[in-house]
């Protein structure tokens, strides 16, 4: 166990559906304590009563060497997150056991340990003293982690007046820059803009080169790569893979089991996805008149994209597209209706809408491509978010790539353009 950083064994963790997750009050206690079983069952909360229990997790164990960056993917409702707070001990497994050598830095939510009312300069002392850092340890590292931050300016305002971005910037520069032995990041990256990401992700790997132990959880499969050198892949509570072949793990997390492969149509048949702006309805691949495409297509065949969706409430900032992903979820571009000049734009109306694009052709090379309907109002809020909770459907192209004798077969590269010369 000498260089095992977290050692895990057995871990689950029970919630009571509808029942609210928090400590009780002395007073409620003391309530609780003298209610009759009998109000229990009218309130649905009989412990006898299985159907009323939800295990995020069940059965998770795992070893954890000292300084290895590990990857945490899966689907939103897999457990990444319940797995983390565990870890940083915001909550108790019901079942199991863990271990952890080392102090722990987490980074779960915005603002986690951060309090509304003091500055920032004060919850950098707050949140340092909650890691278990003595003060001069803060004070060593508190020009530091100003600079990363970059709020000189906003130092000492209180951060309830802070932006999203101003608060997860904060935020990482204190878990990061204080000397835990290991790290939790739990999708944090995604609030700050692309820069500051990009700094992040270098900081990470500075991080895991000191021989600090990280547990990266995101969606975003090329941060996944890039970071870490294991991943493991959650679902539904248990650890469906655990390893080393990190791409691998990412290509079946994106694209799932081979027959999902000739999946080119997506339905709303559950009601997901419900908002105002756009409710998307129908999402699938076909040709010029709107029927089905059958896969795989001919590389220079007009393939067109369709999006169906419902406004109920108009807004100007509404943007819906799409993300395409190559196998090893590498994102090769992302397009929205909203991409040429002004005087271009769809018009959405309150109602059904229909948006159709055109996939460009003797572009892609062959293979299999992951394509996700995306959608949000501009930069306030995503509706539908790509490599999150945006509705996949696939394009598989093969054959068609030129009219060139030279190329019958698959070209080297992700793209196999037809490039004209003079």
């Amino acid at each position: 166990m000498g260089d095992i950083s977290i050692h895990a064994k057995n871990i689950g963790k029970r919630y009571v559906i509808g029942q609210r997750q928090r400590q009780e009050t002395l007073r409620e206690a003391i309530s609780n304590a003298i209610r009759t079983p009998v109000s229990r069952i009218a309130r649905g909360m009989d412990r006898g009563n299985k159907k009323h229990f939800f295990w995020a997790l069940k059965d998770v164990s795992f070893d954890i060497n000292n300084g290895e960056v590990v990857g945490i993917i899966g689907r939103n409702g897999a457990g990444k997150s319940t797995l983390l707070k565990i870890l940083s001990r915001i909550t108790s497994p019901t079942e199991g056991y863990i271990k952890l050598h080392g102090r722990v830095g987490s980074l779960l939510e915005v603002g986690t340990g951060f309090h509304l009312e003091l500055t920032g300069r004060e919850n950098i002392y707050l949140n340092g003293s909650i890691l278990g850092m003595r003060k001069r340890d803060i004070e060593n590292n508190f020009d530091d982690i100003v600079k990363f931050a970059d709020i000189d300016s906003f130092l000492d305002t209180p951060v309830k007046h802070y932006s999203s971005g101003m608060y997860v910037r904060l935020a990482f520069a204190v878990a990061a820059h204080l000397d835990s032995e290991i790290l939790l990041v739990d999708e944090i990256l995604a609030v700050g803009d692309a820069g500051f990401q990009k700094k992040c992700l270098g900081k990470i790997k500075d991080v895991s080169g000191e021989g600090r132990t990280v547990l990266f959880v995101s969606h975003n499969m090329n941060a996944i790569e890039q970071l870490c050198g294991s991943c493991m892949m959650l679902e539904n509570g248990t650890i469906k893979r655990y390893g080393y072949e990190v791409r691998d793990m990412v290509r079946e997390y994106l694209f799932g089991a081979e027959d999902s492969f000739k999946t080119s149509e997506w339905v709303n048949s559950r009601d997901e996805l419900d908002n105002p702006w756009f409710k998307p309805l129908h999402f699938y691949l076909g040709d010029e008149e709107g029927n089905n495409a059958v896969m795989p297509i001919r590389n220079g065949s007009d393939t067109y994209l369709y999006i169906t969706g419902e406004v109920k409430q108009l807004d100007p900032a509404l943007t819906i597209g799409y993300a395409i992903y190559c196998e090893d979820g590498t994102l090769l571009y992302w397009s929205y209706q909203t991409d040429g000049p002004e005087e271009n734009w769809i018009k959405m109306s309150k109602g059904i809408n229909v948006l159709r694009s055109k996939i460009p052709k003797r572009l892609l090379n062959e293979g299999t491509y992951r394509i996700e309907c995306i959608g949000r109002l501009h930069s306030r809020q995503w509706l539908f978010e790509p490599g999150r909770n945006a509705p996949p459907i696939f394009l598989t192209i093969q054959g068609g790539l030129s009219d060139s004798p030279h190329w019958m077969s698959r070209r080297p590269g992700i793209l196999a353009p037809i490039m004209k010369y003079n």
